[in-house]
């Protein structure tokens, strides 16, 4: 089932979320879900407080990323084949390396790209949808940023608190446009300032 996205402005993207456990109710229909919703929207991520639930939980799948190289293979996206995955109750241990920048989106946030530096490379801990721990695995490159982009998400952190207080300055209109629906997307979402009938 493909579920609304909640856009920019709802108090939940910005609430850090809950630990989970095994007996979470329709957990498997929620990954699900969430990932018919991604592919619907042509994300590479999504985290629960996306979808409204303030809940320790995302999803990638960085595949797209391969489609967009060429000829010579960018080194940054080594292991995106198979990187399709669920990250429930993660820690982030080390992040390290050069920061590097990027230019990104998000699916709460449409139609506004901007750069974003984050490390190239990660630790992190986390159980799979199968409730099997792996610990400290070590992502690199862009594997690495969807998931400090979807991590952000459940620390009540968005892309754009990356950027320097101007930029943030510069796109309030954007931004509070979006909150109140004025914005042309192609997936389903959820505006805070609808909801709320302002």
């Amino acid at each position: 089932m493909i579920l609304p996205v909640v856009a920019y402005g709802d108090p939940v993207l910005k609430k850090e979320a809950v630990d989970i456990d095994a007996n979470f109710p329709s957990l498997s229909d929620l990954i699900s879900n969430m990932f018919e919703t991604m592919y619907n929207a042509q994300g590479v991520g999504l985290a629960a407080p996306q979808i409204g639930q303030s809940i320790r939980l995302f999803i990638v799948d960085g595949s797209p990323f391969l489609d967009e190289e060429e000829e010579e293979q960018d080194p940054r996206t080594e292991g995106l084949e198979d990187f399709k995955k669920v990250f429930i109750n993660p820690v982030i241990h080390d992040e390290q390396g050069e920061e590097w920048g990027f230019n990104e989106g998000c699916l709460s946030i449409p139609k506004i790209r901007e750069e974003v530096y984050r490390k190239p490379e990660i630790c992190i801990s986390y159980y799979d949808e199968n409730w099997v721990f792996h610990k400290e695995e070590v992502f690199k490159g862009y594997a690495a940023r969807i998931i400090q982009h979807e991590y952000d998400h459940i620390q009540g952190v968005l892309f754009t608190d990356h950027l320097s207080m101007l930029k943030r300055k510069l796109l309030t209109k954007k931004l509070t446009n979006i909150s109140k629906g004025l914005v042309v997307v192609d997936y389903r979402m959820k505006f805070p300032a609808i909801k709320k009938g302002k």
